[in-house]
C-alpha cells in the first residue's frame, strides 16, 4: 500500500504507550502504523519524537474586551501562533456582545474564522444571559449542532452570573448533554477587596493579585461543585491556581462527583512578584487568576503529576502593551481595576511543559501527550478524529526535537501581542515540525503554506456518553 506521506524514523506517543513505527497518512488520516511504510513523500524524522498535535482547549481570540480595547489576535493570527506553537487544534470561546444573543455570536465567530485558520477550530460558548430565548432556544440548539461546552462565569460585571442562574444553566447542560466549564472567584469578595485597596492608595498592577488573593477561588471552587453536585452534572474547573483549590477537586472526586480540572504555564512559572515589576511593566502578568507563590508551584506540578489535572491549557488571552488599546488603556495606570486581563501564551503552552515536566523528570511521554491533546479530545468531543496517533485519526502530528534548547523570545514568536510574559526563560525540547491533516503548517519555527483550518462539530464528551 502506498500512502501520500510517510513519517519514517521517529518515536511515536500516545498516551496509552510509546514505540518506533512508521507513520503512514493518506487522505489527510492515519492510515497506517506500520514498518518500511512507502509514500510519495517521506519525512525522515530520526533523533525526532512524534506527538499528537496539540489541543489547545482554553484560548480567547478576537473576542469584545470593552470599549475601546483591541484584543492582539484575530484568527489568523492566533492560529499562527498555535501551529506554530506545535498545535493543530484550538478551541476558543465565543462571547456574545451586549445585546447579542448567542446564535448570532456563533455565526459572528464563524465569519472571522472562516478561511483565517492555520489549524483546525471549535468554539466553547459564554452563557452570560439566562433568559428563555438563551436556556430555551439558543442554547438547546446550538449543543445540537456540534457546540458541545460552554463557559459560566463567577466572576466579572456583566458576565458573573448568580448561584440560581449557573443552576439553570447546568440544568440545560443535563438534559442536551453539554460539559459546564467554570471560571471559579468569587465577584462579592474580590469587589470588596478592590474596593478597600483603591481606598487604601494601592492602585499598581501588583495589586490585581493582592484583591484576587487563593481563599476567592477557593471558595468559589467549593461553590461550584456544589452547584453541580446540586444540579447533577460532571462539571470542569478551568485555569486552576493553588493548592487548596485543587484539594477541593480532590475531595470532591473522594465523594464520588465527576469533576475535570485545568491548570496554565503562569501556575508553574510565574508569580505575584511578576505584578509588581518596576513602572507599568506588571501589567504584563495581570490575568485571572493571578499567579501566586513559588510555594504553589509544588502543589500544581503535584497535580500535574498525579493525575489532578486533566488538561493544560494556556489561557492565551493577548493584548498589547504598549497599546491604547490594550494594556496601557486609558485609566490602566491610575489602578490596576482598568488594565485588560489576560495574557499571551498559545504559543509557548507545550514548549514550556515539555522542559519543565518531561526534560526535567516530572512527567512522562504518555502524561504530556495526554494533557495536551489526548484529554481534551475526550473531554469536548473530539476523540477519536482529534487527540492520538491512531489508525482512523486525522493526520494531525507535531514532530518534536527533545534536545533543541533556547530561550523564549518575543521576537521568533507569531502572536499579535508585542511582548510575551516568559521573555529569556529557556526551553528544552521544541516542536520542529505541525502537521495538520497530513499538510505541514509549521517547519522549523516558521508557519507554511495559506490557511487550511477549518471549524469542528463536536460530539458530547466522553463522560457523557
Amino acid at each position: 500500500m502506498s500512502h501520500d506521506t510517510v513519517i519514517t524514523g521517529a518515536r511515536v506517543v500516545s498516551a496509552s504507550g510509546t514505540t518506533h513505527c512508521d507513520i503512514g497518512i493518506t487522505d489527510g488520516k492515519i492510515a497506517t502504523l506500520g514498518s518500511s511504510l512507502k509514500g510519495a513523500e517521506s519525512i525522515e524524522a530520526g533523533g525526532l519524537i512524534a506527538l499528537p498535535g496539540g489541543i489547545d482547549s482554553h484560548v480567547h481570540i478576537s473576542q469584545p474586551s470593552g470599549p475601546g480595547i483591541e484584543m492582539a489576535d484575530d484568527f489568523t493570527s492566533g492560529t499562527r501562533s498555535a501551529a506554530c506553537g506545535g498545535n493543530t487544534t484550538i478551541l476558543p470561546f465565543c462571547l456574545p456582545e451586549e445585546g447579542q444573543t448567542l446564535r448570532e455570536a456563533v455565526a459572528a465567530y464563524r465569519a472571522r474564522a472562516d478561511g483565517n485558520c492555520m489549524t483546525d477550530v471549535s468554539f466553547h460558548l459564554i452563557v452570560r444571559e439566562t433568559d428563555p430565548v438563551t436556556l430555551g432556544q439558543d442554547l438547546p440548539a446550538l449543543i445540537q449542532a456540534g457546540y458541545t461546552s460552554f463557559k459560566v462565569f463567577m466572576t466579572y460585571a456583566g458576565l458573573a452570573l448568580s448561584d440560581r442562574q449557573i443552576l439553570e444553566v447546568m440544568a440545560v447542560a443535563k438534559e442536551q448533554g453539554a460539559m459546564v466549564m467554570v471560571h471559579a472567584e468569587n465577584e462579592d469578595a474580590i469587589e470588596f477587596l478592590r474596593d478597600r485597596a483603591e481606598r487604601a492608595g494601592e492602585t499598581g498592577p501588583f495589586h490585581h493579585a493582592t484583591t484576587r488573593p487563593v481563599p476567592v477561588e477557593r471558595e468559589a471552587t467549593h461553590r461550584a461543585i456544589s452547584l453541580a453536585e446540586i444540579a447533577g452534572v460532571p462539571l470542569t474547573i478551568v485555569h486552576v491556581s493553588n493548592g487548596e483549590a485543587t484539594e477541593e477537586i480532590m475531595r470532591a472526586r473522594q465523594r464520588g462527583l465527576t469533576v475535570f480540572a485545568e491548570t496554565c504555564p503562569q501556575y508553574i512559572t510565574l508569580t505575584a512578584s511578576d505584578l509588581d515589576r518596576d513602572g507599568f511593566d506588571g501589567a504584563k502578568y495581570v490575568c485571572s487568576p493571578p499567579p501566586r507563590t513559588v510555594e504553589e508551584w509544588p502543589k500544581i506540578w503535584a497535580g500535574i503529576e498525579q493525575g489532578t489535572f486533566d488538561l493544560f491549557s494556556s489561557d492565551h488571552c493577548p493584548f498589547r502593551f504598549n497599546d491604547p488599546a490594550g494594556k496601557d488603556a486609558p485609566g490602566a495606570r491610575k489602578t490596576f481595576r482598568n488594565i485588560p486581563n489576560g495574557i499571551p501564551g498559545v504559543e509557548t503552552r507545550l514548549p514550556i511543559l515539555f522542559s519543565e515536566g518531561v526534560v526535567k523528570g516530572r512527567i512522562s511521554l504518555e502524561r504530556f501527550a495526554a494533557i495536551t491533546a489526548t484529554n481534551h479530545a475526550r473531554l469536548y468531543g473530539l476523540y477519536p478524529r482529534k487527540g492520538a496517533i491512531m489508525v482512523g485519526a486525522d493526520a494531525d502530528i507535531a514532530l518534536w526535537d527533545p534536545a533543541l534548547r533556547k530561550p523564549i523570545r518575543q521576537a521568533d514568536l507569531h502572536h499579535g501581542s508585542d511582548y510575551t510574559p516568559w521573555e529569556g526563560f529557556e526551553v528544552t525540547g521544541w516542536p520542529v515540525r505541525t502537521i495538520l491533516r497530513g499538510n505541514t503548517v509549521m517547519l522549523d519555527g516558521a508557519p507554511i503554506g495559506s490557511p487550511s483550518g477549518t471549524h469542528l462539530e463536536r460530539e458530547a464528551p466522553d463522560v457523557l456518553l
